[in-house]
């Protein structure tokens, strides 16, 4: 006969206590695990500031170097290798020194085939010229004994006709020496119409010779002036810089060899992050620190290519240069953007490099989460940034590195 086995009491009291414990333990967990999207930090590892209005300073500190306002390149005009090195790097020189002399045998062989040649065409429009001199000189000859026989004639038929007025000559020897005058008259008018006509033409002709040989001896100075580049000069007076030629080395015609840079007049060259592209200008203040005294300056030129995230600007000084500059020296820029105005601002940080300006990390006032925040940011400098929407005065954010939090929206601070 089957009966009824009671279970003991103790087991179910076990089971219930293990139940219970997976309970708390889970919910403990629960408690203490973060939601999706949150990250526990060390309160000790973040930076907080505070959200203030202030004055906001609109400027960027740059470091510029000193550079020459006039900078003229030397180039070789025609190649060939360095036979002697004349000036030194860094030396002051005038202008049209001689810096260097190259050697170019076959220049020089091209260049007196050349002179021989056009020495040979000078030659003959020398020959052609005088030619035409010679020829103008038989025509003169010409019309001068023409003339003279006509002259002659006239003067035979003036005697003549004396005689023949006083009736000891004939009709018929008056008409022959008429005719002989006509004859030597009609001669001298055809060879002096002749002769115009062919000095116009010969003084036509001899203008051409001229601009021939004008242009054959300027072709000559250009040839004989291509031995003169092989002398590499200065093409200014200044100071000679990135020369450094040595003996035996080949240049290709135009290559650069060195600049010269004029001295006592200088400007100011710096690059800027490309953020600043759009805020830059000619003709905006800034002003230098050379020895602890303030130097005024103004934008000249602003280089709108952007390299590598920069762009160059040039300064130039409000009055005179200071006395003492040196090429390559670095002065602390100052540049201002706009005036000194209230804002809402936060100190500027690592913490824009993770956000870009987009947000950030905004703390309850119970100071244990932080929560993302969009924000929308304007101006900076290097101690501030104007914040233009996203923020309250006296609202706490985290300042410090956001590097790794980007897919979160929730910070725990323990």
């Amino acid at each position: 006969m089957d009966r009824k086995v009671a279970r003991p009491r103790r087991r179910l009291w076990l089971a219930a206590g293990i139940g219970a414990v997976v309970l708390g333990a889970g919910g403990a967990a629960a408690w203490l695990l973060p939601d999706a999207g949150t990250v526990a930090v060390r309160r000790g590892e973040v930076e907080i500031a505070e959200v203030r209005q202030e004055p906001f300073h609109d400027y960027i500190p740059v470091r510029a170097v000193v550079a020459p306002l006039t900078t003229v390149f030397v180039t070789a005009v025609e190649g060939g290798q360095v036979e002697q090195v004349i000036a030194q790097d860094g030396s002051a020189v005038a202008a049209g020194a001689p810096l260097a002399r190259l050697a170019n045998p076959q220049l020089r062989l091209a260049v007196t085939s050349r002179e021989a040649e056009i020495a040979g065409r000078l030659g003959d429009v020398s020959g052609q010229e005088l030619e035409l001199q010679r020829a103008q000189a038989d025509r003169d000859r010409e019309l001068a004994a023409a003339s003279y026989d006509l002259l002659k004639a006239r003067r035979d038929l003036e005697k003549r006709q004396r005689l023949y007025d006083a009736g000891f000559e004939s009709p018929a020897a008056i008409r022959s020496l008429a005719d002989e005058a006509a004859y030597h008259a009609s001669r001298v008018a055809a060879l002096s119409s002749g002769n115009i006509r062919e000095a116009a033409i010969g003084a036509s002709q001899r203008s051409q010779m001229r601009q021939l040989a004008g242009r054959l001896s300027a072709n000559l100075g250009v040839v004989t002036a291509s031995l003169d580049a092989l002398t590499v000069k200065a093409p200014l007076k200044g100071r000679l810089t990135n020369f450094d030629l040595q003996p035996g080395q080949t240049l290709k015609a135009g290559e650069t060899v060195g600049q010269v840079d004029v001295e006592g007049a200088y400007k100011l060259t710096a690059d800027f992050d490309e953020f600043y592209v759009s805020r830059v200008a000619p003709g905006q203040a800034a002003q230098a620190d050379l020895g602890g005294r303030a130097v005024l300056l103004r934008v000249g030129r602003v280089l709108p290519q952007v390299s590598q995230g920069r762009f160059r600007v040039e300064f130039g000084f409000a009055g005179a240069p200071p006395a003492g500059l040196r090429r390559g020296q670095t002065l602390e820029v100052r540049l201002t953007l706009g005036a000194t105005q209230p804002a809402v601002v936060l100190p500027n940080g690592a913490w824009l490099e993770g956000s870009g300006g987009a947000y950030a990390f905004v703390v309850r006032p119970d100071g244990r989460k932080a929560d993302r925040r969009a924000i929308v940011v304007r101006r900076r400098n290097p101690q501030q940034v104007e914040v233009a929407s996203g923020l309250r005065r006296g609202e706490k954010v985290v300042v410090s590195s956001y590097a790794g939090l980007e897919p979160y929206k929730h910070l725990i601070l323990r």
